[in-house]
């Protein structure tokens, strides 16, 4: 998951803005450094050239360079940060040399369900895309919010209850990246992590016809019933999509969120007492 090896042009674009913005600080940071060092030496007890001067209070051109450098320096990082802001709204729609896939995102505590509303297959904490094609996700959350990361394809994204956000990635490289929640939604957080499959296209069109063909079904009553239930799977299951109306059921909350983290029994007795307390 190294956010410094990026796998698509998104993770690329991330990448240069954390070492340029690195870049620009250390450019204040280290002459700070220096000067502090130089200060030390050269105002030391046995130097007999330094001037003391008990009565300065002021200086016009050091305020100047006090002041100037980091004005800049934050002028630099603000506009780095607001240009790729703008060029990198996950809502903005990435170039591909495939077909735009669409993969619908659910977070649940405490794994993933991926959704390929074209294809009518679903995934389990188990992702695969065609290597080059525009990625367009929509997610959401069936349970408290959580945050939607691939380190090697850029741009984590919150997934709330109630409502859809949308990302647009791209995976140039065929290989196997992982993705995982980066945000704490309870004792099931530290395994809430998936694969990520980039394959070549006709490969693809092969795990989609497999996976359309599997017997397990995945509908409302499936979800309600197996997915919806706080646990961390054991299984990287596929399904063939029987409800292409499932997602946004979900989205908007037709079908009731789960029930979130809970406190144990021991920590609700704590919580009790301190309260009477």
């Amino acid at each position: 998951m190294n956010i410094l090896d990026p796998q698509g042009p998104i993770a690329a674009a991330n990448k240069t803005i954390l070492i340029d913005s690195i870049a620009i600080m250390l450019a204040i940071v280290i002459p700070t450094i220096i000067a502090i060092f130089a200060f030390a030496f050269w105002f030391r007890k046995s130097n007999s050239r330094a001037i003391y001067w008990p009565d300065w209070e002021y200086s016009g051109r050091l305020e100047l360079v006090v002041w100037s450098i980091p004005a800049l320096t934050i002028i630099l990082l603000g506009g780095v940060a607001w240009i790729g802001s703008h060029q990198l709204d996950p809502a903005r729609p990435v170039p591909g040399t495939g077909q735009t896939v669409t993969i619908q995102v659910v977070s649940l505590d405490w794994k993933w369900l991926f959704i390929y509303p074209d294809q009518r297959i679903a995934t389990l904490n188990s992702l695969t895309v065609p290597v080059g094609s525009p990625l367009h996700f929509q997610l959401t959350s069936a349970s408290v919010m959580n945050v939607f990361f691939i380190p090697q394809l850029g741009s984590m994204i919150y997934t709330m209850n109630g409502m859809v956000t949308q990302l647009n990635l791209r995976a140039d490289e065929v290989g196997s990246l992982q993705g995982l929640s980066a945000h704490f939604s309870g004792d099931g957080f530290p395994s809430m992590m998936f694969d990520v499959h980039v394959v070549s296209e006709p490969d693809f069109a092969t795990f989609a016809s497999n996976t359309v063909k599997s017997d397990r079904e995945l509908n409302s009553d499936v979800y309600k019933s197996e997915l919806l239930k706080q646990s961390v799977p054991k299984e990287q299951a596929a399904y063939h999509l029987t409800d292409p109306e499932l997602f946004g059921s979900i989205a908007t909350q037709k079908i009731p969120p789960g029930p979130g983290p809970e406190p144990s029994p021991k920590e609700a007795s704590n919580i009790g007492a301190g309260n009477v307390r």
